[in-house]
């Protein structure tokens, strides 16, 4: 059996400590590597002795990228609902 399958709870953890970590240091970049570990469980869940460690890393590594690009995209639209002034109150 494959070592991926005996530490699927690794990947949680990693999840686990990058979303504690993205509450600590907001700014949507932690969140997105957290999304790829959590999704990287399910797959070494569904097919557990498909993947070697370096396939499980390159898999991981294109997650997280793919699910940071999306969080950009979909927080890009928020506005934060500040102003700018662009004179002085006083004049």
């Amino acid at each position: 059996m494959d070592m991926l399958v005996s530490i699927w709870w690794v990947w949680l953890a990693t999840a686990l400590g990058l979303a504690v970590l993205e509450v600590l240091l907001p700014g949507f970049i932690f969140l997105g590597f957290a999304i790829g570990a959590v999704i990287m469980t399910g797959i070494i869940a569904l097919f557990p002795t498909a993947m070697t460690a370096p396939v499980a890393i390159a898999v991981f590594t294109g997650l997280s990228l793919v699910s940071w690009i999306v969080l950009r995209v979909m927080f890009r639209k928020q506005s934060s609902g500040a102003r700018r002034v662009m004179h002085d109150i006083n004049d």
